[in-house]
């Protein structure tokens, strides 16, 4: 994406737009110096001079649930980045993980796009 794209693009477009390069970015305005996710236009605070910054990819789980299917079982994670915001998303590879086990972001593609889901962090592990 171009910086011409970039500046006619909405928020959302964008972020979808680093996903599809593999990367995980999430918005910090320059002014106050918070992160801000869900990406948009206006931080909380009021902040316009959002940018977008790489995300560490790091976090704990904050509240997770189990939905369960006769055919399959997903959960649902809202997992609270190292940089203070949080995210809804899913540990695909567990059944369920534990509120404030530590969990590592990759980018999984699937039919409708790439997508931010969590792996939890073994003990010991870096």
């Amino acid at each position: 994406m171009t910086d011409m794209e970039r500046q006619e693009a909405g928020p959302q477009a964008i972020y979808e737009a680093y996903l599809a390069q593999g990367r995980f970015m999430i918005q910090r305005a320059e002014s106050t110096g918070e992160y801000v996710f869900w990406p948009r236009v206006v931080a909380p605070s009021g902040a316009t001079d959002l940018h977008w910054v790489e995300a560490k990819g790091t976090g704990t789980i904050y509240a997770i649930t189990v939905n369960r299917a006769r055919d399959r079982s997903w959960n649902v994670a809202l997992v609270q980045l190292d940089e203070g915001v949080r995210m809804m998303s899913t540990l695909p590879e567990e059944e369920t993980g534990e509120i404030g086990a530590r969990v590592k972001a990759r980018i999984e593609t699937t039919e409708e796009g790439p997508r931010v889901v969590f792996d939890l962090v073994k003990e010991g592990a870096a």
